[in-house]
């Protein structure tokens, strides 16, 4: 990676978020570490620092529009233009089938759907100006529908995840259609977007009850996040960068 690409990591005060800040950096980028909460940025932030490895806490909540505003305003300030942008915020509600509300299913997608859009319409003027630009859309590998419907023992419990995988499948799709619709804008054409699953990570949204390391799941997503200008775009990759379709 280039130094001084800029960079954007959204819910990155903690697990692959954070992991993911922080593996950048160190790659010498300027990365932005969003965060809902400031002052949980602001923790993270420092440290990091504590291990001389410097990142900038910006405050954003993908589920509000003038938090996500703010955000690319600062970054229009600060750096002038984005080169990458990782869309890791995320939200599970475990709830079974039975017991998955549309409550729950709005507060999911509103996060899991909606966020990443909101993140992309914000940041694309951004993302224009970059010669490289990327986007990273943080997936799971339960949101692939020919594992899912073929009786794959998926890790975790699929007995809980309705909401979960479903907005990671609309997530893929959204991947999918931004990726043509780039593709088809000379404007847009030298964005390259993709999906990706870190696979099963230990995270406080499972427990930390899963195999991974955070520092094994943030590779994928580094891999993407600094593609070669021939590299692929659209694409739903798992943690081994073998396409998840």
């Amino acid at each position: 990676m280039k130094p001084g690409t800029i960079v954007l990591v959204t819910g990155a005060n903690k697990g692959i978020g954070l992991e993911t800040a922080r593996q950048l950096a160190l790659l010498g980028a300027f990365v932005a570490l969003g965060s809902r909460d400031a002052d949980r940025g602001a923790e993270a932030a420092a440290v990091l620092a504590r291990d001389g490895i410097r990142v900038h806490p910006v405050t954003l909540d993908v589920t509000d529009d003038e938090s996500v505003a703010a955000a690319a305003r600062q970054l229009e300030r600060t750096c002038g233009r984005l080169d990458v942008l990782v869309n890791n915020a995320g939200v599970f509600i475990g709830a079974s089938a039975a017991g998955t509300t549309a409550p729950i299913i709005r507060k999911t997608f509103e996060a899991n759907v909606a966020g990443p859009v909101a993140m992309i319409h914000a940041t694309l003027p951004l993302l224009r100006r970059s010669a490289t630009p990327r986007i990273v859309n943080v997936s799971s590998t339960t949101a692939s529908l020919a594992l899912t419907s073929s009786g794959a023992d998926l890790p975790g419990d699929a007995s809980v995840r309705l909401a979960y995988t479903s907005s990671k499948a609309a997530l893929n799709m959204l991947t999918v259609q931004y990726a043509a619709a780039f593709r088809a804008d000379p404007g847009l054409a030298h964005i390259k977007i993709n999906s990706v699953s870190p696979g099963w990570t230990a995270t406080g949204m499972n427990g930390f009850r899963a195999p991974r390391s955070v520092e094994q799941g943030a590779r994928a997503v580094i891999t993407l996040a600094d593609l070669p200008d021939d590299g692929p775009s659209g694409g739903f990759y798992d943690e081994h960068g073998t396409l998840a379709w």
